[in-house]
């Protein structure tokens, strides 16, 4: 192991942003007139690019392979393995920065979790992933529905009982012929307490052996306890749960009396009684942190569960008080397994993971990070607890613990780990060692991934920096730093408009606030200050809370300060701003309005609404969900409310919920939005083919109802696409025809698609044309239009489509296809594999898959196939080629 030593000369300097109060001032005119000719230059060598942030995430080097072995396990082990198999699954979809995906296999833990530790882990976790959604529950309450997982277990129910049983030596004493008295008398200071001798002895085998065997004390009547530490109201518990088998109306400090004696005499039925009736009294926080001591000291598990699942279910706040976070730290081995069972990795990965999302660098991270790594069991999960390691132990400085954190996890498999072991390597002037260290990973592995090239581009410069950037931009362009390096680089240079070029590429597909920041940046250069505005906003949009420039400054501050460098708009204006950028298909641009509308317009549930419908569209579900839990927050009426309800629930997978809540605000009031959501939510999920009717007199419905042009564009559309579906092209085309009108841009997709089935493929391809004209977002526009024209255009259009929106996957399975065809096998594999290599999706999977079978390579298709359904496990198709496969296998 290379090693390191801390010097006060390390590079961590040039790590750090620049202090953001020279621009200000810039932006104040606080500056001279000889300094405010040089605004532009200061703002310029004031925008920083931050270093892409070494991930603690599991992130092997084929997660298909990973996935595939995951899914074989699943199918094979027994089924008290699989809870902690899906949270190794888990693990992955966290390393691809799936959260759907992710929270889906956190569930399957759930479900199949066979001990009541497991449950409460799981459960709990879930519970905290799901925060912000508790109205979701509420709403399917409201609707006769309950949700499992958010309520607390009724953790003593789940433990058995412990039976009263007959020891061999209590029915041997029924046959002694001695003369024994039936009662015995206990002696505690100056109170006596009788109890039946027979019954005492039942407790326990060193009672019995007190009271029935060679002991002096068997042929005493009366005994002293005095000397054993108990009082005379908790032995008369003892005594008349010794005659009922019951615990009944019992103080909290005599329970633990009690339970204390049990323990020392062992008297396990007592002790179990003790134990559930101590769990059942917990009544808040406070009360749990007591009684986990108790539950710890005296080995109690159902005390230990309770008071555990009382932590877990009130994180992230039970995590910010010091006394629950030295409880769980300082536990020892034996301690843990009284508290969480044979679920001790998993309770310390729950642990870990939620205290990091708090702060990564506290001594509570690493105290929970140092417990993973003790209670893991295998390689994979070594991995994941020394990774995550390295990296807080990193991030609070501490180098020399980092790297063999770092160096233990690459030793185990984890090539991702050699981030951290060049990162430190460069802090501590090894910049050569720190580039020769990635090129030896690069060299190593093949096919290499774009993280490897990002990362050595950080340890060298000039053309070979480039170089590097853009091999990393092409193996995986969902990376953002090549992006940002690159437009401020052009910005250095004075090219603002290369700058900004580069920037929007990633921009057009990732809605990434690091790179709305840099932008942001960019147009204060230029004195763009509308620009500016405008992304901040939709920055703020995204993150109410963000901070910007290295979390120095105030995302907010900033916006108050652009602010009044620019022209201010009327309520009419931000409408007229918001028709325009929405028919322009301008998504951060419609998102921008709509937050400065929301700063002053009355109605904000409307507009909240508008926003989480352009969030959907952008692709960030969660910001989206935010949204509309405040369009119900703040709905005018009762029928409005309803109707965001309806979408909450029909946006989380409760159609039917979502459908019920419709009806019900239509009771109230006839609204174009209740019956547009009970239309589309229909039309979605009906198999029935005579839905269709329903579906057209519901957005019939809608359009006799008051509405903006905006939202009815998109009933027309809807309406269209209905009828396109029922084959009748006429009315479909007037829907449409009607909707571009009020400026519906999205109509031309449409109205081509009608072209088309009237076998005009020509002016099919002519009306999406005029959609990629109109619209600022149109990689969904290309690829549409490839639909209607020969190969070789086509081939263009998708060409096009990759270079706007590399994610949308239609684009490489086309290519794939068309180089199947050419039966050139391995290169049809080759494009695949280079989206999957960042995507983790069934569609490119399931093709691969079936190359692989076509080609005879049975081993890759049964890998294909078992990652695919970790994505989808319900996927008829993939199922029944799974299967055939599988039956080839050897």
């Amino acid at each position: 192991m290379r090693t390191f030593y801390p010097s006060d000369s390390c590079k961590e300097s040039q790590l750090n942003s620049l202090n953001p109060q020279s621009w200000l001032q810039v932006e104040r005119g606080k500056l001279s007139s000889s300094a405010s000719s040089s605004a532009p230059l200061c703002r310029e060598s004031f925008i920083k690019v931050p270093e892409p942030q070494i991930l603690p995430h599991y992130k092997p080097l084929d997660y298909v392979e990973v996935l595939a072995q995951i899914h074989e396990e699943l199918e094979t082990c027994p089924l008290q393995e699989r809870s902690i198999l899906y949270l190794l699954q888990y693990q992955v979809f966290r390393g691809l920065g799936e959260t759907k995906l992710r929270r889906r296999s956190l569930q399957s833990a759930w479900q199949e979790a066979t001990t009541v530790h497991e449950k409460v882990i799981f459960g709990s976790w879930l519970r905290y992933e799901k925060q912000g959604e508790e109205v979701i529950a509420d709403l399917l309450s409201s609707c006769g529905k309950y949700s499992e997982e958010y309520a607390p277990l009724d953790i003593a129910s789940c433990f058995p009982v412990m039976a009263a049983s007959s020891s061999p030596e209590a029915a041997a004493s029924v046959k002694v012929e001695r003369c024994i008295s039936k009662n015995v008398v206990f002696k505690i200071g100056e109170e006596r307490i009788a109890c039946d001798r027979k019954k005492i002895s039942s407790l326990s085998a060193p009672f019995h052996a007190m009271l029935f065997g060679s002991f002096t004390e068997s042929l005493l009547d009366e005994i002293d306890m005095s000397e054993n530490h108990v009082s005379s109201s908790a032995m008369r518990v003892v005594r008349d749960f010794s005659a009922a088998g019951i615990l009944s109306g019992v103080s909290k400090n005599l329970l633990l009396e009690v339970l204390v004696f049990a323990n020392k005499f062992c008297c396990e039925r007592l002790k179990d009684a003790c134990d559930r009736e101590l769990a059942s009294l917990i009544s808040s926080m406070d009360c749990a942190i007591e009684l986990m001591d108790f539950a710890l000291e005296e080995s109690s598990p159902i005390l230990a569960a309770s008071c555990l699942q009382v932590f877990l279910y009130e994180m992230p706040e039970s995590l910010t008080d010091d006394r629950v976070v030295e409880v769980l730290i300082r536990v020892n081995r034996s301690q843990v397994s009284t508290m969480a069972g044979k679920a001790s990795f998993s309770l310390y990965s729950c642990l870990s993971e939620v205290s990091m999302r708090i702060d990564p660098r506290s001594d509570r991270t690493l105290g929970f990070l140092e417990k993973v790594v003790d209670f893991a069991e295998n390689d994979r999960q070594r991995v994941l607890g020394f990774h995550r390691l390295g990296c807080t132990r990193l991030l609070r400085k501490e180098y020399r613990e980092a790297e063999e954190a770092f160096e233990t996890a690459f030793n185990l498999g984890h090539v991702y780990s050699a981030t951290g072991l060049a990162r430190i390597g460069y802090i501590q002037g090894h910049r050569l060692w720190a580039y020769e260290k990635l090129s030896s990973v690069i060299s190593s592995v093949s096919p290499p991934l774009g993280w490897m090239y990002q990362e050595r581009s950080l340890y060298c410069e000039g053309d070979k920096k480039m170089e590097d950037l853009g091999k990393a931009t092409e193996l995986d362009p969902t990376l953002t730093y090549p992006y940002m390096y690159r437009a401020v680089t052009l910005m250095s240079k004075q090219n603002a408009e290369a700058a900004l070029e580069e920037i929007n590429r990633i921009l057009g597909f990732k809605l990434a606030l690091e790179c709305l920041e840099i932008r942001f940046c960019l147009y204060l250069g230029m004195d763009d200050y509308e620009a500016a505005l405008r992304d901040i906003q939709a920055a703020l949009t995204l993150c109410p809370d963000y901070r910007m420039f290295d979390g120095k400054v105030a995302a907010r501050q900033l916006r108050t300060l652009v602010y009044e460098h620019v022209e201010n708009w009327t309520t009419a204006d931000c409408w007229m701003q918001l028709y325009e950028k929405w028919s322009n298909v301008d998504d951060i641009g419609s998102l921008s309005v709509i937050y400065q509308m929301l700063e002053a317009d009355a109605f904000k549930g409307v507009l909240y609404f508008r926003q989480s419908l352009l969030l959907l569209r952008l692709n960030c579900p969660e910001a989206a969900m935010r949204s509309l839990q405040l369009a119900r927050e703040h709905a005018s009426s009762d029928h409005e409310r309803l109707v965001y309800e309806g979408w909450i629930l029909y946006d989380t997978g409760h159609c039917e919920e979502g459908l019920q809540k419709a009806k019900e605000s239509i009771r109230i009031k006839r609204s174009f939005e209740a019956y547009f959501l009970q239309a589309y939510a229909l039309a979605e999920s009906s198999l029935d083919p005579s839905s269709s009717s329903t579906v057209v007199s519901l957005l019939e419905d809608a359009l006799k109802c008051p509405s903006d042009r905006l939202r009815k564009g998109q009933a027309l559309n809807n309406l269209g696409s209905v009828y396109v579906d029922c084959e009748k092209l006429d009315l479909a085309a007037d829907c449409y025809i009607n909707a571009l009108k009020v400026r519906h841009t999205r109509a031309h997709q449409g109205l081509a698609r009608v072209h088309f089935l009237r076998n005009d493929k020509a002016a099919a391809y002519e009306e999406m044309t005029r959609l990629i004209e109109k619209a600022q977002n149109n990689a969904s526009a290309y690829e549409k239009r490839s639909e209607y024209c020969d190969r070789e255009l086509a081939k263009s259009d998708l060409e096009m489509v990759t270079r706007l929106d590399p994610l949308r996957v239609y684009p490489y399975r086309y290519r794939a296809a068309v180089l199947m065809d050419s039966r050139k096998e391995r290169e049809a594999i080759s494009e695949l594999s280079r989206a999957i290599a960042f995507k983790a999706d069934l569609h490119l999977l399931h093709l691969r898959a079936a190359f692989h079978e076509h080609i005879g390579d049975v081993s890759s298709a049964l890998r294909d196939c078992r990652a695919a359904l970790s994505v989808d496990p319900n996927h008829q198709e993939m199922l029944e080629l799974h299967s055939r496969v599988n039956s080839h296998e050897p």
